[in-house]
């Protein structure tokens, strides 16, 4: 029993891990966003979309990675909010695909829709995959709307666990106002990061100079999105569950409590934050390029600390708005204690998949990206 509690709390810690990266490699949709406003002419705007397209690939395949994970880890979740909130995930697939289309075809002799409406499609896909991501990962601290009743698996007509109970499917998380917040934190989260990226990855001093100037703004309207968020987070009443009964209630400042209880989640809060300031302020202090990898880490481990928040703890990570008794826990929701554990052998492969990774990343670093590249056909050009 002890053992299955253990591989409950690792593979949330991994799907928790999976979700950090996923908000870092954000800084691709964060750096579409930008294309008109840090690129002011054609060669610009080349160079700022070669230096998220060599990357969006990364992004997708950990968007992939983190579903797969929450399927197989806890299938009841995946069932639940993708069977059920399926207006929200299928927007932002859509969002990616036009993502993926764009790239592939902008700079395609003869496309039908010219260049510039593929430029627009990155531009949507900038704006409206974090806001949703962010909305999508909001509904965890502040619930949605659906019922699960196991007992309904037995039924021969209709054998679904779980029923959604607002028409809209998921839509609605994006109307609620503390999931808009996070959304629109992780937007503009991943346009500091984009514009970091850009600093690091492009050598044009032209657009450094001008992502340096645009760098506060995008920064403070984050800090101010984020930090709504967490003071009302710590304040508001949380899901809490009864370890010995499984009973799920409303506790009075759960998730400060739980920061408070796990002062190591805490203290991993506290560094990520610290980093991603720290990060901020290098390109405008020091004029240093390496920010990135400063905020980069601590987007990383602030994310991680949020979710290990929503999850550990005895708290409910998926509370149900409709049914309190439905919400959903790692207890309650996880795969079966064999698959659990065939899965955690697999995920020791995960430092090769990371360090691989890593080898891909700085081969497509190793050369600043250039005008004078652009006019070159050495390099795939976007």
């Amino acid at each position: 029993m002890n053992d299955y509690i253990f591989l409950q709390h690792y593979w949330w810690f991994l799907i928790s891990l999976l979700g950090g990266l996923l908000v870092l490699l954000l800084f691709v949709q964060g750096g579409q966003s930008l294309l008109f406003t840090l690129g002011k002419n054609e060669n610009e705007q080349k160079m700022l979309v070669n230096s998220t397209g060599r990357k969006w690939e990364f992004t997708f395949t950990t968007l992939v990675t983190f579903g797969g994970a929450f399927f197989a880890s806890f299938p009841l979740f995946y069932s639940t909010s993708f069977g059920g909130a399926y207006w929200v995930w299928l927007l932002i697939l859509l969002c990616f695909v036009l993502q993926a289309v764009s790239y592939e075809f902008q700079s395609k002799k003869g496309n039908l829709l010219g260049k510039k409406t593929y430029q627009i499609f990155l531009i949507i896909n900038g704006i409206v995959g974090p806001v949703l991501i962010g909305a999508a990962v909001g509904t965890f601290f502040n619930g949605a709307e659906f019922v699960v009743n196991k007992a309904q698996l037995t039924d021969i007509g209709m054998p679904i666990i779980s029923t959604w109970a607002n028409p809209l499917h998921g839509l609605e998380a994006a109307f609620v106002v503390w999931n808009l917040l996070l959304g629109l934190a992780v937007f503009f989260l991943s346009r500091v990061l984009a514009i970091l990226y850009f600093i690091n990855n492009i050598n044009d001093d032209v657009v450094k100079e001008r992502c340096r100037k645009r760098l506060p703004i995008e920064a403070i309207l984050f800090l101010v999105f984020f930090l709504t968020f967490f003071v009302r987070l710590l304040i508001a009443e949380g899901f809490a569950v009864d370890p010995v009964t499984g009973e799920v209630f409303m506790e009075k400042y759960k998730y400060f409590n739980n920061f408070v209880q796990m002062p190591v989640i805490g203290v991993i809060l506290l560094i990520g934050v610290v980093l991603v300031l720290l990060g901020i302020a290098k390109p405008l202090i020091w004029k240093s390029t390496k920010g990135i990898w400063f905020s980069g880490t601590g987007v990383v481990l602030t994310v991680l600390a949020l979710l290990l928040c929503a999850g550990w703890n005895n708290t409910a990570y998926y509370p149900s708005l409709t049914n309190l008794q439905s919400s959903l826990t790692i207890s309650n929701s996880c795969s079966s204690p064999f698959t659990l554990k065939v899965m955690t052998y697999v995920s020791f492969f995960i430092p090769f998949v990371l360090a691989y990774i890593f080898y891909a990343w700085r081969s497509i670093d190793l050369h600043k990206i250039t005008k004078k590249e652009m006019e070159g056909d050495e390099q795939e050009v976007y």
